[in-house]
């Protein structure tokens, strides 16, 4: 894909970063990402990734816009009540940049399709809100040595995982030894203050063009956890466990 003169104007600011120029976004236009929940973290992620010319961008959300979303998903507004997350998020996507391609599947992931939903994407984002999906996805992306850049959000708290594994890289059963209540991640019942999703999720964004620039020190084996009260953001080493999955694939 050649940049034209339009895309040139578009993406100018970040063309002149000497790390980026115009061979780096030939490369954010001719990669594909996959985004697993429109939701909180997904919200900023779409947006800051379709703005940077993402050229292929999926995806996949089953639920429907609640009133109660409008305070931390920023894709959404009053109008879009009870409409398809997905669908919604990808009329709003084409609206930021209407030059790049974007697919939404209106379906909740599951072993059974998430073979068929991922397998054109070389970077799958997850946004989700529950641990059985992230645990899918983390398997499937070791499986197939896909780069994942995984987020989750309570209460005042964001964490950011990036794993990639075409390299010997550790996953998120490395971190979670045993599968956590889905409890850990309720905003139902514990609350969320909206500005950390977005920070999680711009982070995970960036972490995104990272990795298809293959600029600066990635995440790679470490997590960050951002705590939003005292602005604390702590960058821990992951090891690889021997019993995890990630050692045997």
């Amino acid at each position: 894909m050649k940049i034209n003169i339009d895309q040139i104007k578009r993406y100018s600011r970040q063309i002149v970063l000497k790390n980026i120029g115009p061979i780096g976004q030939k490369k954010l236009l001719n990669s594909s990402v996959l985004v697993v929940g429109a939701g909180g973290l997904g919200s900023p992620v779409l947006i800051y990734l379709s703005s940077a010319g993402i050229g292929n961008i999926g995806i996949v959300d089953h639920d429907k816009v609640d009133i109660s979303n409008l305070q931390r998903q920023i894709l959404f507004e009053s109008k879009d009540i009870k409409k398809s997350k997905a669908k919604t998020a990808f009329l709003r996507i084409k609206k930021i940049n209407p030059d790049i391609k974007v697919k939404y599947f209106q379906k909740k992931l599951s072993i059974k399709n998430i073979k068929k939903i991922a397998k054109n994407f070389e970077i799958i984002v997850d946004g989700s809100d529950n641990f059985k999906t992230k645990f899918l996805i983390n398997d499937y992306c070791i499986k197939n040595k896909k780069i994942l850049v995984s987020g989750a959000i309570n209460k005042y708290d964001g964490q950011v995982f990036t794993f990639n594994f075409k390299k010997k890289s550790p996953c998120l059963r490395c971190f979670f030894q045993t599968t956590p209540s889905n409890k850990i991640l309720n905003c139902e019942t514990d609350g969320i203050i909206g500005p950390i999703a977005g920070i999680t999720g711009s982070i995970q964004a960036n972490e995104v063009l990272k990795e298809i620039l293959k600029i600066e020190k990635s995440l790679c084996g470490n997590v960050l956890i951002i705590n939003s009260l005292d602005l604390n953001f702590r960058k821990i080493k992951l090891n690889k466990r021997k019993s995890c999955i990630c050692n045997k694939i």
